[in-house]
């Protein structure tokens, strides 16, 4: 059998997209042997070799012989450029006038829905229906073409139904039980529609004539009073929409106000205080812009949250998993993003725990300091302690343990400037190391300058290295062995006593401020961190250094204080 003898498509011209292999190459074969002589194929892949073997056997073919026009084109079906390459070869493939134009598509991807430029989007359009919904007027009025339709209809059949049963009697009294004729009954079948049409044609007349009148009427109450039901609707309608998004909005700034969120510390100053100790919400936004770049990702928890959660577990020294609880992620989520952003705040706002130059003390030296030091002090030195487990290592047990305290601790040294702003701050030292060894190695003294005058207590005995830089240190006086001092030493050591009391001040401002330096901490943040010389611990206490400078002084009181631009 020919293909001319098999086709069923007549003279066609058929595209067909991923024709290179599997179901595409199926299709065109198929497709070659349902088309008449003087059709055409466009074959469409991206694989060049495979779909010209395809054209090839087409061509080939007995359909090929008999006149098929086997085009192929190499594109993406996906690309713009590879539909307009295939739109070309069907043009050109489009010599006569064709029966129909098929396209089977084989490759490719969804388009997107909304995109209303996409050549895919164009089947969606004129599906048969419109969005435009038929008035009430409109509705009426069909219904009531209805009504009467059926009572015209209904007129017909009941005329039609009383001519027959007359028919009948008469055929039954004459005694005729069949028609002989088709003539008879033709001639029978005309006397009934002729009746039935007297029947509706006397009831339209009375429809028409007698109840029109009514029915404009009643279709003009109907309108009117569907009109005013409609608006009634609407203003209720209405007023609940308005009343449904007054009550959006209000649960909206509910649920704002209870998640850990911008909106949760904007504009509420006291609440900025008690999570972050910070004193308003601007400087917390200045912090999280310096440091958001360098904050690691996460599906979770936002930048604002990450810094949120950190501030919190160092000022209210919140449990892990209470945390985990209120930023709803788990307890190792929360243990990473609390380490990297103590890591990240280390890296960018550590060198605020700044020496700064002699000229800058000098000048903004408070006047109590002035009147006993004249401006030769650059800082008062101090040290503070802070509880950590017990060590299983019975050397750091020995190293750690605090005769002062009674415990285990790391000892820190704190420098303060005469403005109150942290200057220095050490590394951590075990509890047993003194005061005099941890001045000594600490590095403290190289940043000393001479005439330098240094304030510490009586535990500070440095006289000789403090000496070794040309500098001076003021301690509170001894006794040595005498039952009273003289009163010259009293009165030094009240001057001291008086100004050395700020170091004092600022420690217990730093502990009171970051609630987690009166914890007890873990052994783990004692371990140096991976490829640095500086435990977690250490990078906490610097840290919360930091945060305790970007407030204001405890020393010097809001109004006084002299700046500088050094």
């Amino acid at each position: 059998m020919s293909s001319a003898e098999s086709a069923s498509l007549g003279r066609a011209l058929c595209i067909i997209t991923g024709a290179s292999r599997g179901f595409g190459r199926a299709v065109s074969r198929e497709l070659s042997r349902l088309v008449t002589p003087g059709s055409g194929l466009v074959l469409a892949a991206r694989s060049g070799e495979d779909l010209h073997d395809v054209q090839a056997e087409l061509a080939a073919s007995e359909a090929g012989r008999a006149g098929l026009r086997v085009e192929s084109v190499v594109a993406d079906v996906g690309r713009t450029e590879g539909l307009e390459a295939i739109i070309r070869a069907a043009k050109d493939a489009l010599i006569e006038q064709m029966d129909h134009v098929m396209l089977v598509n084989n490759a490719g991807k969804p388009a997107y829905e909304m995109d209303q430029t996409n050549p895919d989007w164009v089947p969606t359009l004129h599906m048969g229906h419109s969005e435009t919904r038929t008035s009430h007027s409109d509705r009426h009025r069909r219904r009531t073409q209805r009504q009467q339709n059926k009572v015209l209809f209904g007129g017909f059949d009941n005329g039609a139904a009383e001519c027959e049963g007359e028919a009948s009697a008469e055929v039954t009294t004459e005694e005729q039980p069949e028609m002989d004729t088709t003539e008879e009954q033709h001639h029978n079948n005309l006397v009934i529609l002729a009746e039935g049409q007297i029947c509706a044609g006397q009831v339209e007349a009375e429809v028409t004539g007698a109840d029109a009148e009514n029915i404009d009427i009643r279709e003009k109450q109907t309108e009117d009073q569907q009109l005013t039901n409609d608006c009634v609707r609407c203003v209720q309608s209405r007023a609940e929409i308005n009343r449904l998004l007054e009550e959006n909005r209000k649960l909206k700034s509910k649920l704002d106000k209870t998640e850990l969120n911008e909106n949760f510390l904007k504009g509420d100053t006291e609440k900025v205080k008690y999570y972050t100790g910070f004193t308003c919400f601007a400087i917390f936004m200045s912090v999280l812009e310096n440091v958001k770049v360098f904050l690691p990702a996460s599906k979770k928890l936002s930048h604002f949250q990450m810094l949120l959660l950190t501030l919190m577990r160092l000022r209210l020294d919140l449990p892990v998993q209470h945390l985990s609880y209120l930023f709803n992620v788990s307890h190792k989520t929360l243990s990473s993003v609390f380490s990297d952003t103590i890591d990240v705040l280390y890296a960018r706002f550590g060198i605020l725990v700044h020496w700064p130059e002699r000229h800058c003390l000098q000048a903004t030296m408070p006047p109590q300091f002035t009147d006993t030091f004249g401006n030769r002090v650059a800082i008062i030195v101090d040290c503070f302690e802070i509880r950590t487990e017990r060590p299983s290592n019975l050397k750091a047990c020995a190293q750690t343990y605090s005769h002062y305290k009674g415990t285990h601790t790391m000892k820190y040294l704190i420098g303060i400037t005469p403005q109150g702003a942290i200057s220095f701050i050490s590394k951590g030292w075990g509890g047993r190391a003194s005061d005099k060894h941890i001045t000594k190695q600490c590095g403290i003294l190289n940043k000393l300058l001479p005439g330098d005058v240094v304030l510490a207590d009586r535990g500070f005995d440095i006289r000789d290295a403090v000496g070794m830089m040309c500098a001076e240190v003021k301690i509170p006086a001894f006794t040595r062995g005498f039952c009273q001092l003289d009163a010259k030493d009293i009165e030094n050591t009240r001057a001291i006593a008086h100004l050395r009391i700020h170091v004092e001040r600022v420690i217990g401002s730093l502990r009171n401020k970051f609630k987690m330096l009166h914890t007890t901490m873990p052994i783990r943040s004692l371990l140096p961190c991976e490829g640095e010389d500086v435990t977690f611990l250490d990078k906490i206490v610097r840290v919360c250094c930091v945060l305790v400078n970007m407030c204001p002084s405890v020393v010097v009181k809001p109004g006084t204080i002299e700046t500088c631009t050094c």
